[in-house]
């Protein structure tokens, strides 16, 4: 699960190591893909030969992790419409979406008008 991705890469930058190694998935593939784009990691590879594949994640240090808050849980999912998404530290930070076309930030997700499940804020 996402959760745990997500835990290591900040308990890795807390440590001060360059790269993360974590199972592969499609969701944390997606999740990965975003946190790239947004600057929060500068590479994403994948390794390994199936079923036994990696994603390697190599950190950005000019742009660290200082904190990540989950909104859903497997026991507690939290939906909600376009409409409603919000900046995140007055816009230093992202709202990460699953929506019906995919993981995306908050922004892309209402410039396309699509609500969907909160995942986590990260800043």
């Amino acid at each position: 699960m996402f959760i745990d991705l997500l835990t290591k890469l900040k308990n890795a930058q807390l440590a001060k190591k360059r790269t993360v190694e974590e199972k592969f998935s499609k969701a944390n593939k997606a999740i990965a893909d975003v946190l790239e784009q947004a600057g929060f990691l500068n590479k994403v590879e994948i390794k390994g030969k199936m079923p036994k594949l990696l994603l390697e994640l190599h950190l950005n240090k000019e742009k660290p992790i200082r904190g990540i808050r989950f909104l859903s849980r497997p026991s507690l999912r939290r939906y909600t419409g376009y409409k409603d998404f919000y900046k995140v530290k007055g816009g230093l930070g992202l709202l990460i979406v699953s929506t019906p076309k995919g993981i995306m930030t908050g922004q892309e997700a209402r410039k396309a008008k699509l609500g969907g499940q909160l995942l986590f804020e990260i800043w």
